[in-house]
């Protein structure tokens, strides 16, 4: 005999009660709060009011409701389980309504740029008087010193950096990336784990 646990009787996994305020975008980042939210965090996506997450407009394939806007299938696989919340972090009100967040937050995940978080009045020292107990996780393609610090990082160009596109292609003068956003993905498991 088979039974169906009814969706507000299963069990909640082994994060339930962990707090994640995700200010991540693009793959990397949102990968790795998804994960959370997988396993039972309370995963707030923050996200720009002017847009939101990049991946919003990424497709095809889109998801076309029946009413409102069509939906990226790219963000929808790769924010699920995951709150929603717009704050303008350029504004004080945002900046507060964000504090208020990590106040009560166990984990705050970013993949800015270094320095964006520190502009906005987020350094460590001051996410550490906000919340002493707070895990951050920073993912950036270059980390957050050294010659390289202030450079984007994206999938594609880790792949070329780590030397993966000169294996991949049909020659030595035909380099291909690798079909899937492996760099992203793996640093998205290795940030959550």
């Amino acid at each position: 005999m088979t039974s169906t646990i009814p969706s507000s009787t299963q069990p909640a996994g082994p994060l339930a009660g962990l707090v994640v305020v995700d200010l991540t975008r693009a793959l990397a980042g949102p990968h790795a709060a998804m994960m959370l939210g997988d396993l039972g965090a309370d995963v707030i996506k923050v996200e720009n009011p002017l847009g939101g997450d990049d991946t919003r407009g990424w497709g095809p394939p889109f998801v076309e409701p029946v009413h409102g806007e069509r939906e990226s299938t790219y963000f929808l696989c790769a924010n699920r389980n995951k709150k929603s919340v717009t704050l303008d972090l350029k504004e004080e009100a945002g900046r507060a309504a964000l504090r208020a967040l990590i106040r009560r937050a166990d984990v705050l995940m970013e993949n800015f740029r270094p320095g964006v978080l520190d502009r906005l009045g987020f350094s460590q020292q001051q996410l550490a008087e906000i919340n002493p107990r707070l895990v951050v996780l920073s993912i950036s393609g270059f980390g957050h010193d050294g010659p390289e610090a202030g450079r984007a990082g994206y999938d594609q160009i880790a792949q070329g950096e780590a030397g993966l596109m000169s294996v991949t292609g049909s020659g030595p003068s035909d380099i291909q990336r690798v079909g899937v956003p492996i760099a992203d993905l793996l640093a998205g498991m290795y940030g959550a784990f």
